[in-house]
Formats: C-alpha cells, structure tokens, sequence
C-alpha cells in the first residue's frame, strides 16, 4: 500500500511538472501573439487591460460563489498578488520594452528564480540547495546564449533594464505570496482575485492615463482571436495553472521553468516568423534544459 502511495505521489508531482512546463510554452507563444496585437494599434496598457477583464468574466463561470477571503489578511495578500503578478509585473516588463532591446528584457525578467529562491528562503526557510543554485546559473546562461544568439554588443539602457529587474522581482514576490494562500483557497478563487485586483490598479491608473476604447481595432478578427486567446489560454487557464503547480511543487521549483520560456519563443519565431536558429542558441537550449533538470534534482 506504501509503494502504491509512493507511486501516486510521483505520477502527481511529473503531471505537474508537465503542466508547468507547457504554461511556459504558451507564455513564450504570447510574445508572438502580443506583437500582432500592437502592430494593429493597441498599446501595452490596453492588451493588459482587455487580456484581464476578458480572463475574469472567463472565470466567473467557474469561480463565483465565494467573492471575499475568510479574513482581511488573507483578502490583503490577494490584492498584493493581483498587484505584482499582474499590473505591476506587466506595466514594467512592458514599459522596459518600449525603451529597451527585447533581449535585455527577456535576459534580465529570467532572473525571477534566482530572486524567487532567494525570497523562499528568507522568508519560508527553504535551504538554498546547491544543485539548484548551480542549475540556475547554467540556465541562466543558457537563457543568455538563446537570447542574444551570439551577439557580442549588448546595448545598456539603465532605465530598461531596471525596469526588467523590477518585473522579475514582482513575479518572484507573486509566487511567494501564493504559498500561504495555496493551502487555504481553491486555485480558481485564487486566480480570479488576482485577476480582479490587477483590473482594480489598472482603473486606477486610467485616472491618470484615460482609457479610449478604440472599436474600429477591437472589432477586427486577427485582434479578437489574440486577445481571446491570451485572456482565456495564456491568462485564465496558465494562471489557475501556475498556481496550482505553486501549490504542489513550491515557489521555487514552479519558477525555475521560466528559464525555458525564451526558448519556447525560438523555437516559435522559428516556425512563424521564420527567423534562423543559430548554434549558439542551440547550445543555450541544452544549458536551460540541463540547467533546470540540475535544479529540480533532488
């Protein structure tokens, strides 16, 4: 009966392993689709705003009878991670995109484990293993190679750069704030709060920065299939994804497996867009995959 139980325990931590890994996948899929959706007009803000309303209405179907946490601390941490997994995390990174080279961004937003292991053990205790530390780094360079693709001249851009770093941060503060709320809630509360609360900032930002709806755009096809498609696929069902792997596998295994996220999008760029995969990057995919193998080996 032990060993049956045993059994069961690793089938569920690989499902969720597996479930991690194709969230990344589609989250690499989502800088193709975001690109068509601002080459049609709709700035960053905007993609977010929509991508977030359409995402909770999505999951008002599946999550609507209990609308507040059992007590305020617990309605405050929701609002802390509907702030930094959505509106902040999604105004820096994007912010950072328009003033700096995407490789930087995407180089610098990958450093979300490193932060996130760092913050686990802080705060929750968690041993900083040196197999996962070393597994960072080699995936971290990996990201680098898949990144830059052998580029030797790196453009600096202080403010965009920073603003990479910020995104991560937000992400890593995100994951570590699920824990707690993971073994209290259902993951689909969870997920449509953050949701609701990413809307919440968003409107109070429009206060500043009004919002106009721009009709003649959102009507058209091309702009109603990427956006469905990040509200429903990439948000709404990544989110409840991501989250419930948070819950089984940890802050900081569940992290970890951004590091393949560039290399998700190469390979995607590859196939629609048809850019060329160099060695180097090749060379980067195997790091990443080592490097998060290393990392998860216990």
């Amino acid at each position: 009966m032990y060993n049956n139980f045993n059994k069961m325990f690793r089938n569920r931590i690989l499902l969720f392993h597996l479930i991690t890994a194709a969230v990344v996948v589609i989250w690499g899929i989502t800088f193709v689709s975001t690109k068509v959706l601002l080459h049609h007009g709709l700035n960053p803000i905007e993609i977010m705003f929509y991508r977030f309303v359409l995402a909770y209405l999505c999951i008002l179907f599946i999550s609507h009878k209990k609308l507040w946490a059992d007590n305020f601390k617990d309605e405050f941490l929701l609002m802390l991670a509907g702030l930094t997994g959505g509106t902040l995390y999604f105004i820096a990174e994007n912010t950072a995109l328009e003033i700096t080279q995407a490789s930087n961004v995407a180089l610098l937003v990958c450093t979300t484990p490193l932060f996130t292991a760092l913050l686990a053990h802080l705060i929750y205790k968690e041993p900083l293993r040196k197999r996962m530390l070393i597994g960072s780094l080699i995936a971290l360079v990996g990201v680098g190679l898949v990144v830059f693709s052998g580029s030797v001249l790196l453009q600096i851009n202080p403010l965009g750069d920073f603003l990479s770093i910020v995104a991560a941060f937000m992400w890593a503060i995100y994951c570590i704030v699920l824990k707690p709320l993971g073994n209290r809630y259902a993951t689909s509360f969870i997920t449509r709060k953050v949701f609701f609360y990413g809307i919440i900032s968003l409107l109070l930002y429009f206060l500043f920065d009004p919002l106009v709806v721009k009709t003649d755009i959102l009507l058209q096809p091309i702009v109603s299939f990427n956006l469905l498609f990040l509200a429903v696929v990439a948000s709404m069902l990544c989110f409840i994804a991501w989250n419930a792997a948070v819950k089984v596998l940890g802050p900081s295994q569940t992290a970890n497996y951004i590091y393949a996220q560039p290399m998700s999008t190469l390979i995607l760029s590859a196939i629609i867009l048809s850019e060329v995969i160099t060695i180097t990057s090749l060379i980067g995919a195997v790091c990443i995959i080592g490097g998060i193998y290393l990392a998860e080996k216990h």
